[in-house]
């Protein structure tokens, strides 16, 4: 699916009504248990403009950290206390993590929160960025930050649905495959959720 900025702008603006307001892990696995409190977050979904078309701006975890550890994921993370909305909390955790000056980000509209297994409510910023910019990681959080093509991501023939053994339970979650990487969980739930606003005629 090759979308225009200003398509993208629109049915963003008038995302469909049939959709439920809030996604989460929870979609493909009906009757798991809720997490008992939420942590509001944010993450930035941002479509970088290149000459060749949009792409969407991602980063791979350190094995390290206590949440999901070496996933891919978009930059971002929980809310401060100073944090005035969303926006403000995805413009703050990309500049932390991988070094984006807000200059280059034009937030353009959100998706429906997203709440995940471990606990979180997540807002999905979705902005677009302005190239030339500079990525520095953040190396104690980000093991890398690569791009992958909008249109591959809004392609249904890369959509996939896999499923392990969690708790003793099976759990089904959304996934993509780009060249080595492994898109997977809430990030893939996300690209779906945007591909389902996207999408519509």
């Amino acid at each position: 699916m090759t979308l225009t900025p200003e398509q993208i702008i629109e049915r963003l603006g008038h995302q469909p009504g049939n959709l439920p307001p809030i996604r989460g892990d929870h979609d493909l696995n009906p009757g798991m248990p809720p997490a008992r409190t939420l942590t509001p977050a944010a993450v930035l979904v941002g479509l970088v403009k290149r000459p060749e078309g949009l792409a969407v701006l991602l980063t791979q975890r350190t094995d390290h950290l206590h949440h999901h550890p070496g996933q891919i994921s978009f930059p971002g993370g929980h809310k401060d206390p100073g944090d005035d909305s969303p926006e403000e909390t995805a413009l703050r955790e990309a500049e932390e993590e991988v070094g984006l000056g807000r200059r280059h980000v034009e937030p353009i509209g959100r998706l429906c929160e997203y709440v995940t297994r471990t606990g979180f409510s997540v807002t999905p910023v979705v902005a677009f960025i302005e190239p030339p910019f500079d990525i520095i990681p953040d190396p104690f959080e980000v093991e890398e930050v690569f791009e992958v093509p909008l249109a591959f991501l809004l392609d249904p023939a890369n959509h996939q649905r896999h499923s392990r053994e969690f708790e003793g339970h099976m759990r089904e979650f959304h996934a993509m495959s780009f060249r080595d990487y492994y898109i997977w969980g809430a990030t893939a739930g996300m690209l779906i959720n945007l591909y389902e606003v996207l999408h519509r005629k």
